[in-house]
């Protein structure tokens, strides 16, 4: 009987005092986050409260296994499994407490600082350090679970004897990873671009969607994604639409007839920006930069606050000039000339006429005896 309850006092008092444990945890963190909203920190690490019931309850089983004396001749084994247990779900909680912090001091910075473009660049570190943080706690989390075999222990003298040449060998076979990652610290701390900023990459016009130590994703206006080395960013040059100002100037041309009212588009163009909400009032004008044979080139300029609205009013002006000179002025659109060219004076039917000069000219016969 003794050889039965005894496991299911240790089996079920662990799994018991961690639930209880737990629940006290949880609601001291919501008591903190009920009474100071404004840091949300508390609320974050309730999102970590997973992790530590299952440290909890790992730790409280490894502590008493042995007093539970089931498979005493597995002892060993179950041992180290609920240690290597024990080490993954440490680091998983480490990373989630850090997840918290990270989160919480960008959100009081972006709560305090209306700055965009800063916000932006401090998005971009802080998601660089979050990667990095959970990088470091994972493979410091293997380290220590690989150190609990005495294989490992005993490997670990001519593991260090020879660290320097494994180093030597794994950065020259890697050395295009340690670039990637280098070039991401770079991009992070350089400000060089930043999660949400406007770039065209490879005539690709998109806004950046992710950025890791190794890759960074820009999200086109179709909806795809391109996906690209972050070495790129740093050895390439590229358009940045976010760097500085987010104020932008966009240019619509038009290709009109000779006779096309000039002044009056100019006039149509002020109204139409006037009702459309995108434009941001700075700055306008339209002039005549190029002609053909057939057709003059009209550019008119716009201004906006950022790359999206540039856009919508770039679209809106053409379709509503294109309308307007349909309407109003159809003349003024581009035609296609089939008039008869005017010929110089004499010419008959495109032939020009045939020369007089030298020509000798015979008596008109009047009858076949007459000479």
């Amino acid at each position: 009987m003794e050889n039965v309850l005894r496991p299911l006092i240790v089996l079920g008092g662990s799994v018991v005092l961690t639930l209880l444990i737990g629940w006290a945890v949880d609601l001291l963190l919501r008591r903190a986050d009920a009474r100071h909203s404004e840091t949300g920190l508390w609320g974050r690490l309730r999102r970590a409260r997973v992790p530590f019931q299952f440290v909890l309850c790992v730790a409280l089983l490894r502590g008493s296994y042995d007093q539970a004396q089931v498979a005493r001749e597995y002892s060993a084994d179950v041992g180290r499994i609920l240690t290597l247990v024990l080490i993954g779900s440490t680091a998983w909680l480490i990373v989630g407490i850090a997840t918290a912090i990270v989160e919480t001091s960008y959100s009081r910075y972006a709560n305090a600082h209306r700055d965009p473009a800063r916000v932006r660049r401090v998005r971009t570190q802080v998601t660089l350090i979050q990667r990095v943080v959970s990088a470091i706690v994972g493979v410091v989390a293997v380290a220590a679970m690989l150190l609990t075999f005495p294989a490992m222990r005993a490997a670990g003298a001519s593991l260090l004897a020879s660290a320097g040449i494994i180093g030597i060998v794994a950065g020259v076979a890697a050395q295009s990873t340690l670039a990637n990652l280098f070039a991401g610290m770079q991009i992070a701390f350089g400000d060089m671009v930043r999660l949400g900023d406007t770039v065209v990459v490879d005539g690709e016009w998109g806004t950046v969607d992710e950025i890791t130590l190794t890759f960074l994703t820009v999200r086109t206006w179709d909806e795809r994604r391109i996906t690209m080395p972050v070495s790129y960013f740093v050895s390439k040059p590229f358009e940045n639409w976010s760097r500085g100002s987010a104020q932008m100037t966009g240019i619509v041309f038009f290709q009109v007839d000779h006779s096309a009212p000039v002044d009056a588009m100019r006039e149509q163009l002020r109204d139409i920006l006037r009702e459309c909400p995108a434009w941001d009032g700075r700055d306008y004008g339209l002039a005549v930069t190029d002609s053909t044979p057939n057709t003059m080139e009209v550019r008119a300029l716009v201004t906006a606050k950022d790359a999206d609205d540039i856009w919508t009013v770039r679209v809106t002006v053409r379709e509503r000039m294109i309308r307007w000179l349909t309407e109003e002025h159809p003349y003024a659109l581009p035609r296609v000339n089939t008039a008869d060219a005017a010929l110089p004076p004499g010419h008959t039917n495109g032939q020009p006429p045939r020369p007089d000069r030298g020509r000798v000219h015979e008596p008109p016969r009047t009858g076949p005896g007459r000479g």
